[in-house]
């Protein structure tokens, strides 16, 4: 079995300078992952990789929730820039802010299901 920390304490002082100066903000990102922590806009989220874009009644409908609950998260993906929305008549479509919002929720379910394949390497 791997041992999970060093045995011994060696600090690659160019690494660590090197990396340490090449971090940048990263605060955008940890509010997306934030976002898309939370099961139900999650579930809303990959449900808008399926269907291009769906009213407010259709998103509670596959979440399994209120019209008022799913509003709330689609409002919340609205105000986290993972997703957009437009009136039709009296309807309220919502959609993914891009494709890059597509790509990230495709690329972590397959992620996902690929599992621990490596050995924790």
């Amino acid at each position: 079995m791997i041992k999970e920390v060093c045995e011994v304490t060696i600090v690659h002082e160019e690494v660590v300078e090197r990396v340490q100066n090449s971090m940048p903000d990263l605060s955008g990102m940890v509010r997306i992952f934030k976002a898309l922590g939370d099961q139900t806009r999650l579930n809303i989220a990959y449900a808008l990789t399926l269907e291009e874009e769906m009213c407010v009644c259709d998103v509670a409908a596959v979440i399994g929730s209120s019209v008022a609950t799913a509003s709330h998260h689609l409002r919340y993906l609205r105000e986290h820039s993972l997703a957009k929305s437009h009136r039709k008549g009296k309807m309220i479509y919502y959609f993914l802010a891009d494709n890059h919002v597509h790509q990230l929720i495709k690329v972590a379910y397959d992620h996902a299901l690929e599992g621990d394949t490596d050995g924790g390497k």
